[in-house]
This record gives C-alpha cells, structure tokens and sequence, in this order.
C-alpha cells in the first residue's frame, strides 16, 4: 500500500493583511484508506495576533503660567516713603516740581500713566502723587527686569507686580484689572520702556485694553487715567539733577466704550497720548 500524501493549505481573511491567520492540515488519500494506514486526523491550528503595547501620552509641554500677586508691607513703607521724601530727594535732587495734584483723585479706580524717563520715576511716583497726597497706597506695573534682585524683592513688597513689555502676560493684565475692580490706584508706565527723549513715545496698547476690560467689568464703575509727565533737566539723571513733574485732568474711560473694544482701544489710546503731550514742555 502507498503511504497517504498530506496537503497543508493556508487559509485567510478577505484581505491579506487581516489577522489571526487559520491553519488547517488536512488529509486526502489517492486510495481508499486500508487498516495499517488509518486516516489522517484533520488538526485546526488558530494563531491570534498578540495585542499591541498601550503608548504612554507624552508630557504636556503648556507652560503653566503662574499667577500674578502684589502686597504691601505697610511697615516697609512707613519706613521707605518718609526716608525718602526727606532725606533721599532732598539730598539727590536739586529741585523737584510739581504741578496739577489738584486733578489725582482721592477715591474710586484710577490709573496713573507717567512717561518713563529713567528708574528714578518709580520713586518719583510716590513723593508727587504717593499717600501724602492722596490718602492712597500705590499699586505698580513693572517692568519684569526690573523685579529681580533685592530691587525686586522691595517692589513686590512695595505694590509692584511685573509685566512682560513685549509680550505680556494674560496674568499680568487680569492682576490690573483686578486691582481696579477693587478701587485701587495703579501706576502703569504706557510707554513701556525707559526713553532719554523728552517727546512722548507711541504707546502700548495694553493700558487702554486694562482700562476698558475694568470699566466693563462692573456697572458704572468709574476707571480714570491721569496722565503725567515726569521730565529730568539731565538724560542720566546725575547728582543734584532737577525734575519735573505735571500731573493732567483725568479721562473718564466711560466716555471712550462704544461697544467696539477694538475701535474702543485705539481712541483710548490716542486721547491719552495727546493729553501726555500737553504735559511733555519744560518750564524753567
């Protein structure tokens, strides 16, 4: 008798690609099966296709931004302010004057916009329009350079919270807007950078978005901006430099909210750039 012949054929899916793939063995005889040779047994294999790993996420690159904060140390400033007021000015400067403190109001949410002529103006702020003046503590926009060191550790301390000039941080203007809302006084430099020249430099449209944002925030409640001009009779403000400082009519942001934040912003903006360079001439 011959021996059986075996087929082994390799079914699969429709497609090529599908998987578990099935393997069959199956058994013909060309002659009719005989007692020392039984039929084949017919074996099913089924092979499965191990699942794949799960990928593991990778980390979130999104900066996490955190957030903004100001203080004051009301006996930091009971020490800073008079030190100088009567000492520090007196001693440095040979004159300083000052004009229109008649227009800083007393009350309510208010945004002072000095030009910024050199790092004295962040001292200057307070000895013309600071708590002897007004009742009022003052709150600062800084630059984020300049909120480093043991500088930086005083003007945290001081009311000041910084700011990003070129690209700033939705933190940082949510902060101001926030000090408004609560009636606070915040000095915010509009032309952004220290400029040597005594003209008015276009200015930054991020007061104007600050003031609108407030002013929309809550019923009637009343945002101004003063504008001021702090001026030096030397660029590098050396020993016994004398200064100027004059202090303008504050603009009612109510008047300038039409419905329009864009168009809104940009008339803001302009309104008080003219109103800074009324201020900017010295006098002798």
């Amino acid at each position: 008798m011959r021996s059986p012949n075996l087929t082994l054929r390799l079914e699969s899916p429709t497609t090529s690609t599908s998987l578990p793939a099935q393997v069959y063995a199956t058994a013909s005889e060309a002659n009719p099966p005989c007692a020392a040779h039984p039929p084949a047994t017919i074996q099913r294999l089924e092979v499965s296709d191990p699942k794949p790993p799960t990928p593991t996420p990778a980390p979130s690159r999104r900066k996490v931004t955190p957030p903004v904060d100001s203080a004051i140390a009301p006996w930091l400033l009971r020490l800073a302010y008079p030190l100088g007021r009567f000492v520090l000015f007196p001693f440095y400067f040979g004159r300083v004057r000052i004009s229109g403190q008649e227009h800083l109001p007393t009350s309510g949410p208010v945004i002072l916009a000095p030009t910024h002529r050199s790092r004295w103006d962040a001292l200057m702020m307070p000895f013309a329009t600071g708590h002897h003046v007004t009742g009022r503590h003052l709150r600062f926009m800084v630059s984020a350079d300049e909120v480093t060191g043991l500088q930086g550790w005083f003007i945290r301390r001081m009311g000041g919270f910084p700011i990003n000039t070129d690209r700033p941080a939705i933190a940082s203007l949510r902060h101001g807007v926030e000090l408004l809302e609560a009636g606070e006084m915040v000095v915010i430099f509009p032309e952004g950078n220290i400029y040597r020249e005594p003209e008015v430099q276009p200015l930054k449209p991020g007061l104007a978005r600050i003031a609108l944002q407030a002013e929309s925030s809550q019923p009637n409640l009343g945002v101004k901006i003063v504008p001021i001009s702090i001026q030096y009779n030397q660029p590098l403000v050396p020993w016994r430099t004398q200064a100027q400082v004059h202090i303008g009519p504050a603009i009612p942001v109510a008047d300038y909210m039409t419905g329009n934040p864009k168009q809104d912003g940009k008339l803001l903006t302009t309104a008080l750039q003219t109103a800074m360079n009324r201020l900017t001439p010295w006098e002798p």
